[in-house]
């Protein structure tokens, strides 16, 4: 989290960035660069936390695979 203040990223709260840092705990895939993962505690999501978080991947994969079908029509 920028500043650790515990705002998120973008302000929103937690669980509302991609899942990169060592809060993500694997969530993403991987841990971004590896910067503190050795060094995370362990979090356990409640259910209802791990459907919104799977839920957020879902739609980000939706969008990229969009941003990608798009690219590959203009390069045709």
């Amino acid at each position: 989290m920028p500043y650790g203040d515990g705002t998120g990223p973008f302000g929103n709260g937690p669980l509302t960035g991609r899942g990169l840092g060592p809060c993500g705990r694997g969530m993403r895939r991987g841990y971004g660069r590896g910067f503190g993962a050795r060094y995370a505690n362990p979090i356990t999501l409640t259910k209802e936390e791990q459907k919104k978080v799977l839920e957020e991947m879902l739609k980000d994969l939706e969008e990229e695979k969009k941003d990608i079908e798009a690219r590959l029509k203009e390069l045709k």
